[in-house]
């Protein structure tokens, strides 16, 4: 019985590189790619593949957040997160939205294989990389409190300190002192830099 594989990322170079890997593997159905999260949903109204190799970064929606959406609507589909970031909170967001496993996109075939078989039988799998990662200690400096992950939130929507205090009913000045204290844990200058930065990380 062949495995039906499905992929879902926006960069025709990944999608190519990951068929030619794949296709003439006599276990595998090649069922085809989506590159964006619309597209994506719009095939498992037609087909259910067993396992979706789903890319983070995706042009209309966060592959974190197409994850959960999957596999409330399709709970049978086992999906494999697939990146280049392999930062803790990135992986740890993937895996509590349903993925099963999380490998980087510079994995082996051999590595690939591995893991749609790994996925497919419910088992948990973590390419070498993807491991390392995950027994590092956070940074301390990343540790952000419950109210600077709110005020980070208002700043990436573009919410000035003004509409920022209004929305969560505190002064200006605190606003400030946490876009500040943001600013230091990130070791960023600007905001831009900030949103740049937490974006990589999965926290917005």
């Amino acid at each position: 019985m062949k495995i039906g594989v499905f992929v879902v990322d926006d960069h025709y170079m990944v999608i190519e590189g990951i068929r030619s890997l794949l296709q003439n593997e006599k276990t595998i159905d090649w069922m085809g790619h989506a590159t964006n999260a619309e597209s994506c949903l719009s095939f498992l109204k037609l087909q259910e593949p067993d396992v979706i190799l789903m890319d983070i970064n995706l042009p209309d929606k966060s592959g974190i957040d197409l994850c959960k959406e999957v596999k409330q609507l399709y709970p049978a589909v086992a999906v494999l997160g697939l990146s280049t970031f392999n930062q803790q909170t990135i992986i740890k967001n993937m895996m509590n939205n349903g993925a099963l496993g999380y490998v980087l996109k510079n994995a082996t075939k051999e590595e690939l294989l591995e893991a749609i078989n790994s996925v497919l039988r419910g088992k948990i799998y973590y390419s070498l990389e993807v491991f390392s990662a995950l027994r590092k200690p956070v940074p301390d400096q990343l540790l952000i409190t419950r109210r600077e992950k709110e005020v980070l939130l208002l700043v990436a929507e573009g919410l000035t300190n003004a509409q920022i205090s209004e929305k969560l009913f505190i002064s200006v000045p605190t606003v400030n002192t946490h876009r500040k204290s943001l600013l230091e844990k990130f070791d960023v200058k600007n905001t831009a830099m900030l949103i740049g930065k937490a974006t990589k990380l999965g926290l917005i």
